[in-house]
C-alpha cells in the first residue's frame, strides 16, 4: 500500500508541479490585483476633475456613443471619489460579415465629472506585456495559462488547470497518508504520536537535503487544511459547468442560478438585448423596494451569452476586496425583463451555500483583508511546496542512478573474473 501511495505522489506530484508554481506565484500577487494595479496606472484610475459626478449609465451610453462597434455589458453605479469609472465592454457583431468586431480594447476609463476618456486597454492581453496590462495578465494566467482558443473552444487551459487541480486535490491526501508512521502491532497511541512528531518538524542543522526534504512534508502538514481548500476550490471553479455543478446537483438539494439553467450561445455568438441599462435599472429599482432590501444598485452586468442581467446592490465602501460571499443580486431576462430570480448571500440550503462560498473562499476574500493576506502567503508556500517536491525527486533519482550504475559496473566486474 506505501509504495503504491509514494508511486502516485510522484508522478501527481510531477504532474502539476510547474503548474502550481506559477498558478501559486500568480495567485500571491493577484490577492492585490486592484491595489496593484491603481499603483502602477494611476492615468487610467485618477480622476482630477472637481464637481458633480455624472450618472454612470450616461457615461456608459456616452462610451458605447464613442465607440459605435462595442457594447457596455458591465459597470458600477458608484462613484469613488478621485477616482476614474471602469466599463467593461465586448464587440458588437459585424453585420456585413456577421464576426465581432475587433476594437483591441475592452476596459474603458471615463472621468466621472467631465466624462473625459482616460484611456482604453484589453484586459487579460497576452503580449506584449505593459503597465497597463501586467495586472491582467498574471491574473489570466492564473485560472486559464493564456492557452488560445482551438476548436472554436477557449476553455483548453481552464479546464486543463481544473484537471490539475483535482489532480492536487487527490494527492493532498496521498502525501498527507506519507507523512504517517507504520503502526506497529499492539502500540499505544502515545508511542505512534511519538515517531509521526519528527515529520512536524524542521531541523535547519541537518544538512541541505535534509532541510529540503523537511519544508516539503512539516510544512504542508501545518497548512494541510488550507492546501486541501485552496486546491478543491480551484477545481470546483475550473470546472463548475463541466463537473462541479452537475455533481452537487446529484448528491445534494442545489438551487441553479438562471445561469445554470441556460446553455451559453457562445462566445461569438452574443444574444442582442431588447431591454437597456436604463429599463432594467428601472426594474431593478422595484424588485429591490418588494423585497424591502436597503442596498442601492451597485453593479449591473449583461451576461451575453445568456440574455441575462444581473445587478448587484451594495454601498461603495463594500467593493474591493469585502468579505461574505458575495452581494445581494437579481436576474432579469435581458428581451422580456422577467425577474428570473436572486442571489442571497449565506441564504438557501447547505448545498447552496457551499456553492456560494467557492470562490470567496479559493480567493480568501470570505474573510476580508486578513483571509488576502493569508491566499497571499499560501501561493507562497504552494510554489515552495512544488519546488522542495522536485528537489527531493531529482535527489533520488540521481541516487537510482547511481546504484544502477554500481550494480552495472559490479555486474560487469564480476563477468571478467
Amino acid at each position: 500500500m506505501r509504495t503504491t501511495m509514494l508511486y502516485l505522489h510522484r508522478y501527481f506530484g510531477l504532474t502539476t508541479a510547474v503548474f502550481l508554481v506559477i498558478t501559486g506565484l500568480t495567485g500571491a500577487v493577484i490577492s492585490w490585483d486592484h491595489e496593484l494595479d491603481e499603483w502602477l496606472n494611476p492615468h487610467l484610475f485618477e480622476a482630477t476633475t472637481q464637481g458633480v459626478p455624472q450618472a454612470a449609465i450616461d457615461q456608459a451610453n456616452q462610451v458605447e456613443a464613442a465607440f459605435p462597434e462595442i457594447d457596455v455589458v458591465y459597470f458600477e453605479t458608484h462613484h469613488e471619489p478621485g477616482h476614474s469609472r471602469s466599463f467593461l465592454v465586448a464587440p458588437k457583431v459585424n453585420p456585413d460579415t456577421r464576426e465581432l468586431y475587433e476594437p483591441g480594447f475592452n476596459q474603458v476609463y471615463v472621468d466621472p465629472v467631465s466624462g473625459d476618456i482616460q484611456g482604453v486597454r484589453e484586459w487579460g492581453q497576452v503580449w506584449p506585456i505593459t503597465r497597463e496590462t501586467l495586472m491582467s495578465f498574471l491574473y489570466k494566467l492564473h485560472f486559464s495559462l493564456h492557452i488560445p482558443e482551438i476548436g472554436g473552444i477557449d476553455h483548453w487551459g481552464i479546464w486543463l488547470l481544473g484537471i490539475i487541480a483535482l489532480i492536487w486535490t487527490l494527492d493532498s491526501f496521498v502525501g498527507f497518508y506519507l507523512t504517517l508512521p507504520r503502526r506497529k502491532t499492539g502500540e499505544r497511541a502515545e508511542s505512534w504520536w511519538q515517531r509521526w512528531k519528527p515529520a512536524w518538524k524542521i531541523r535547519h542543522s541537518a544538512g541541505a537535503a535534509r532541510l529540503n526534504f523537511d519544508l516539503h512534508r512539516a510544512v504542508s502538514l501545518w497548512v494541510w487544511v488550507l492546501l486541501f481548500v485552496i486546491a478543491f476550490t480551484a477545481f470546483s471553479l475550473n470546472l463548475y459547468r463541466e463537473v462541479f455543478f452537475p455533481l452537487m446537483s446529484a448528491v445534494s438539494d442545489v438551487t441553479p442560478s438562471p445561469l445554470d439553467e441556460r446553455t451559453p450561445s457562445g462566445h461569438d455568438n452574443p444574444i442582442e438585448p431588447t431591454l437597456g441599462f436604463d429599463e432594467v435599472i428601472t426594474l431593478a429599482q422595484q424588485s429591490a423596494k418588494d423585497r424591502s432590501w436597503t442596498k442601492p444598485i451597485g453593479s449591473i452586468w449583461y451576461a451575453r451569452e445568456f440574455g441575462i442581467y444581473r445587478v448587484e446592490y451594495f454601498t461603495a465602501e463594500e467593493g474591493h476586496g469585502t468579505g461574505g460571499v458575495g452581494h445581494q443580486a437579481l436576474y432579469f431576462d435581458g428581451h422580456s425583463g422577467e425577474l428570473l430570480g436572486d442571489f442571497v448571500p449565506w441564504q438557501g440550503t447547505a448545498a447552496d451555500i457551499f456553492v456560494q462560498a467557492q470562490f470567496p473562499v479559493h480567493s480568501g476574500r470570505i474573510l476580508g483583508l486578513p483571509g488576502r493576506i493569508l491566499i497571499s502567503i499560501m501561493g507562497v508556500v504552494v510554489a515552495m511546496l512544488s519546488i522542495t517536491g522536485i528537489i527531493i525527486w531529482r535527489r533520488k533519482l540521481k541516487a537510482r542512478q547511481r546504484r544502477r550504475l554500481q550494480q552495472a559496473q559490479l555486474a560487469s566486474l564480476e563477468s571478467t573474473v
